[in-house]
């Protein structure tokens, strides 16, 4: 399928699969005789767990480290749920999980400071 027809089919736009496959996130497609990009089903099915990768906060970056990783949770989807000590992606995530908790520590204490500059300090409406 040419690269509109993937990007509707993963979701996304053509703009982004150009960028994923600039990236490293996705393996250059094959070519048409006329120098078309075609995708095939198995390029669908790993732009989706790219996008529900970047939607649980991970980001480009943190993919680009991961990308030879990225085809086992298209073959397993459950690998997702693994993830011992040892395993390849458990530090990435770490580290995103320790950038949101800042994050969200950050947010908390301007929300702290803001409220009690303007008297709402219980009213989140």
């Amino acid at each position: 399928m040419r690269i509109g027809d993937a990007a509707t089919a993963a979701g996304t736009t053509a703009r982004a699969l150009r960028f994923y496959e600039e990236r490293g996130l996705l393996p250059p497609p094959r070519r048409t005789a006329a120098g078309q990009r075609e995708y095939g089903p198995g390029d669908v099915a790993r732009v989706r767990v790219i996008r529900d990768l970047l939607a649980l906060g991970l980001t480009v970056e943190d993919l680009c480290g991961l990308a030879d990783r990225i085809p086992l949770l298209v073959d397993d989807p459950r690998r997702r749920c693994s993830g011992g000590t040892d395993s390849p992606g458990t530090s990435v995530v770490h580290r995103r999980l320790a950038a949101l908790d800042a994050e969200i520590d950050r947010l908390t204490r301007l929300r702290t400071r803001l409220a009690a500059q303007t008297g709402r300090t219980t009213d989140r409406s």
